[in-house]
């Protein structure tokens, strides 16, 4: 309810009315999964650096078409979070500025529901950015997989049992191969395969074991 009535605020105020799109429903069928790489985990003072995002249209990820793009922030990477995304000063000194991205980025959400791993967080990071761009925050419905993993092998387990939500937890066990990780795309292509499949086990009505042998799934390239 709170949402609602914050994204009617958002749609009246609205800075710029060529973005109204946004509250209208995107493509039936099709969500839009989401990862970013940032400077650090504090939303007031740290930066966007790398975006990625894919189409997911019914089970299919559209990786002919994907949004790629590296951020030049106003400050240096730390040597912290180097050691997490890779990515230093120099790559990205040669990124674009935030707001020449956003409008693209925006476009490709348009209207879709988000999909993505603690995708709250993600959204945080750019909503700093998108009210001070166009005075309004992304209304998108959030979807996060790991609330569907969750559904599917946790809900209805007596007190007690561990929960494990780690995202290469969840991709051993639902046997997806693992790529790199902390890359943006990398991290958004098994995001998706893990929404896909998630969904698909709630479509059949299917469960994930808790005494199920997870079994090991060796990195992709390897």
């Amino acid at each position: 309810m709170m949402r609602w009535l914050r994204n009617m605020f958002y749609r009246v105020s609205l800075g710029d009315h060529s973005y109204r799109f946004l509250f209208e429903p995107g493509p039936p069928d099709e969500i839009v999964v989401l990862d970013c790489e940032t400077t650090g985990l504090n939303p007031r003072t740290d930066e966007v650096i790398a975006i990625a995002a894919l189409i997911v249209r019914d089970r299919r990820i559209m990786m002919s078409t994907p949004f790629r793009a590296v951020i030049r922030p106003d400050k240096d990477p730390t040597s912290t979070s180097i050691k997490v995304h890779q990515l230093r000063a120099q790559d990205v000194a040669v990124g674009r500025a935030m707001h020449e991205v956003l409008p693209e980025l925006l476009r490709f959400i348009g209207g879709r529901p988000i999909v993505g791993y603690y995708v709250d967080f993600d959204i945080r990071m750019l909503d700093k950015y998108i009210l001070r761009f166009i005075e309004a925050k992304l209304p998108n419905r959030r979807i996060e997989v790991s609330s569907m993993y969750y559904a599917l092998k946790y809900s209805g387990a007596p007190p007690g049992t561990v929960l494990d939500l780690r995202f290469a937890s969840i991709l051993a066990d639902l046997g997806i191969p693992s790529l790199e990780q902390h890359d943006a795309f990398n991290d958004t292509v098994m995001t998706a395969m893990m929404y896909v499949q998630l969904q698909d086990m709630q479509k059949r009505g299917t469960r994930l074991s808790r005494t199920r042998i997870v079994r090991q799934v060796a990195p992709i390239g390897a």
